[in-house]
C-alpha cells in the first residue's frame, strides 16, 4: 500500500474526521504527528497553548534519539546548534573528582551518546517538519473538553478560538504532559515510586564567551547543584532545595544571581528563565484505554539525572507510530497495539529506578553518609577503575520473533553504508520501515519464489551486506564500510537480523532456511496471523 490508501475515516456533517488526534504539541507530539503524517494518516494536533512553548525544559538527548531526528530530517540543521559533551562529571562539596562518565562520539546508534541542546531549537525544526506535511494539521489554542470513545472511533470536544467543535479520530494519543487531561479523563491512575525532590531551575543566554563546566553534578550535602550546557549559546544551573516553601524566594532573580555568582555575572550572560520543580518519578498503570493511547510524560515521569525523560517519550512515539501504521492501513489487527505497554513500561522503569539510584547518591544531605559516598568512589578512582558504562536493557515481550535468538529485543546498530551512489548511515541511504539485513550468503534463498516480492509488499527492506554495492530489483545491496554489521553479526553469531521501524531487532537467524523462515515469521506477526503465544503479543 502506499500513504494515499489510508483506510477513511466516514465524515459527518460538520465534524473534523481524522485518523489519529494527537493531544499535545511537545517534542513528543511532535514527532509522533510527523511519524504518522510520513506514513500518510491524517493527524490533526491540539495544542492548548498559542504558540509553541519557546522555553527549554528538556536539556539533552542521547544517539537513539538523534537517530529518530535524523530519520525525520532535522538532524543536519540541529547538529550546528547542540553541544556533543564527551564526559559528566560528579564532584563533592570540597570539588574532589568522584567520578568521570564518559559518552561515545559515536554510539550504538550512529551518533554522538550525549547531546546538550535549547529545546527551542529542537521544537522550531519539527514543527516546521509538522507543518511541511499536508496530512498533519496543527491547531494551537485548542484544548480537549471532554472525549468518549465508540466501538470505531473517538469522539473528542474541543474548545478552540471559534468555540467548541466535535472531533472524531480512529484513535487519540495523550501527548498532553504530566498534567494530562486525557490521562484524567481516562481515569489512569499512576505509580508513585515515592521520589519527590524540590529543585530550582535556572536558564541562561550568554552575552560572550564564558568558561562554565558543561555537565557537573555537585554532590554537596549542603546543596546539590547541578550544572549543564543547553548548547552552545545557553547554560543550565539547577540548585536543590530544602522543601517546597523554598519555591516563592527561590525564584527571586536576585537571589539566582548570587547562587551563580562564581560562575556568572550579568555581563557574562541574561537570566532567561526560573523554574521551580518538585522532581517526580511516576508511571501510569494503563497506557492504553481502548482508542486512546498515553505517550511521553503522559504515561510516565522520570528524575533528571539521566536525562531520558524526553528521550523515552520519543522511544513511545516511534512504537506507537509503527503499530499505528499498521494498524490504520490495515495490515494489522488493533491488538497489536496491546504490544506496546508491554515492550516500552518495563524499559521506561528500568530508566526511571535507575535515575532514581543516582539520584539518591547525587543528593546526599547527610553529610556523614555524603562522606562515606565519597570515600568509597575516590577509593575506586583511585584504582583506575572506569564508571561502569550506563546501559539500558533491550525490549524483552511484545512483537518479536517466537524463539530466544541472541538480539532478540535489543536495540540495533546503525552503521556506515555505500550503495554506490552515496555513503552515509543506513538509515539515509535505504529508508526506514521493517529492514531484514542478511549476509549475502543468503540472497538467493530469498530470491526464490516471490518472497523478495511479498517482503516488499508488507514494507519490509531487504539489506544484503555485500563486498561491494551492486543494482538489486528488489533489495539494497550495500557495502558496509566500517565493518559495523560484520561485527554485529558475528557478536549475535547470526546471519540475518530482523530491525523494527523503531530501531529494535525483532529477530535473527543463522543460516539460509533460518532467513527465510523468519522473512515468514516476520510478515505473519504484521499481519497478526500467528498465535500471540508464539508471536509474543499480548492476548
Amino acid at each position: 500500500m502506499t500513504g494515499t490508501d489510508v483506510a477513511a475515516v466516514d465524515p459527518v456533517p460538520n465534524v473534523t474526521a481524522v485518523d489519529v488526534l494527537v493531544v499535545g504539541y511537545g517534542p513528543v507530539g511532535m514527532v509522533a504527528a510527523s511519524l504518522l503524517g510520513r506514513a500518510g494518516h491524517r493527524v490533526l494536533v491540539l495544542e492548548r497553548y498559542s504558540g509553541l512553548y519557546n522555553l527549554p525544559r528538556a536539556a539533552s538527548f542521547d544517539d537513539e534519539t538523534m537517530r529518530t531526528l535524523a530519520r525525520l530530517g532535522v538532524a543536519a540543521e540541529l547538529l550546528p546548534k547542540v553541544r556533543v559533551q564527551p564526559t559528566y562529571q560528579w564532584r563533592n562539596g570540597q570539588g574532589d573528582l568522584l567520578m568521570e562518565q564518559a559518552f561515545a562520539e559515536n554510539g550504538r546508534s550512529g551518533w554522538a551518546e550525549w547531546n546538550m541542546m535549547y529545546q527551542p531549537d529542537l521544537e522550531e525544526a519539527l514543527d516546521t517538519v509538522c507543518r511541511s506535511m499536508p496530512e498533519v494539521e496543527v491547531r494551537h489554542s485548542s484544548s480537549v473538553a471532554a472525549l468518549e470513545q465508540t466501538a470505531d472511533r473517538v469522539e473528542v470536544t474541543v474548545e478552540g478560538p471559534e468555540g467548541r467543535e466535535t472531533v472524531e479520530a480512529r484513535y487519540v494519543l495523550g501527548c498532553d504532559g504530566g498534567n494530562s487531561f486525557v490521562r484524567s479523563a481516562l481515569g489512569v491512575e499512576l505509580h508513585d515510586y515515592g521520589f519527590s525532590e524540590p529543585w530550582v531551575v535556572c536558564d541562561f543566554r550568554f552575552r560572550r564567551p564564558t568558561e562554565v563546566p558543561c555537565a557537573l553534578q555537585l554532590g554537596d550535602p549542603l546543596g546539590p547543584t547541578s550544572i549543564i550546557s543547553l548548547g552552545p549559546l545557553h547554560h543550565r544551573f539547577s540548585f536543590m532545595l530544602d522543601s517546597v516553601d523554598d519555591f516563592e524566594a527561590e525564584r527571586d532573580p536576585q537571589r539566582v544571581w548570587k547562587r551563580v555568582a562564581s560562575y556568572l555575572t550579568p555581563d557574562d550572560a541574561d537570566l532567561i528563565r526560573v523554574a521551580t520543580y518538585t522532581f517526580r518519578s511516576l508511571v501510569a498503570d494503563e497506557w492504553r484505554r481502548g482508542r486512546v493511547l498515553l505517550a511521553g510524560d503522559a504515561a510516565h515521569q522520570m528524575p533528571p539525572f539521566l536525562g531520558q525523560g524526553m528521550c523515552s517519550g520519543f522511544r513511545d512515539a516511534q512504537n506507537l507510530a509503527f503499530k499505528l501504521d499498521l494498524v490504520l492501513r490495515g495490515s494489522a489487527p488493533d491488538d497489536i497495539l496491546d504490544t506496546y505497554q508491554t515492550e516500552r513500561e518495563p524499559h521506561v522503569r528500568a530508566v526511571t529506578e535507575k535515575g532514581i539510584e543516582l539520584g539518591h547518591l547525587q543528593t546526599l544531605r547527610d553529610p556523614e553518609r555524603a562522606a562515606e559516598r565519597d570515600r568509597t568512589l575516590l577509593a575506586r578512582r583511585a584504582t583506575g577503575a572506569a564508571p561502569e558504562p550506563i546501559r539500558f536493557p533491550g525490549l524483552a515481550d511484545g512483537l518479536f520473533t517466537r524463539g530466544a535468538e541472541a538480539g532478540r529485543g535489543q536495540l540495533s546498530v546503525q552503521g556506515v553504508v555505500d550503495n554506490g551512489t552515496g555513503r552515509d548511515r543506513l538509515d539515509q541511504v535505504v529508508g526506514g520501515g521493517f529492514h531484514l539485513l542478511v549476509d549475502e550468503g543468503q540472497l538467493a534463498a530469498l530470491e526464490e519464489g516471490r518472497l523478495l516480492d511479498d517482503l516488499a509488499g508488507v514494507g519490509v527492506r531487504v539489506v544484503v551486506l555485500g563486498e561491494r554495492p551492486v543494482k538489486h530489483a528488489r533489495a539494497a545491496v550495500v557495502h558496509d564500510v566500517e565493518g559495523t554489521y560484520r561485527a554485529w553479526l558475528a557478536e549475535l553469531g547470526c546471519s540475518a537480523v530482523v530491525v523494527r521501524p523503531d530501531f529494535y531487532v525483532y529477530g535473527t537467524a543463522s543460516g539460509s532456511d533460518a532467513a527465510v523462515g523468519l522473512a515468514i515469521e516476520l510478515m505473519g506477526a504484521i499481519h497478526g496471523n500467528m498465535p500471540a503465544q508464539e508471536a509474543g503479543t499480548v492476548a
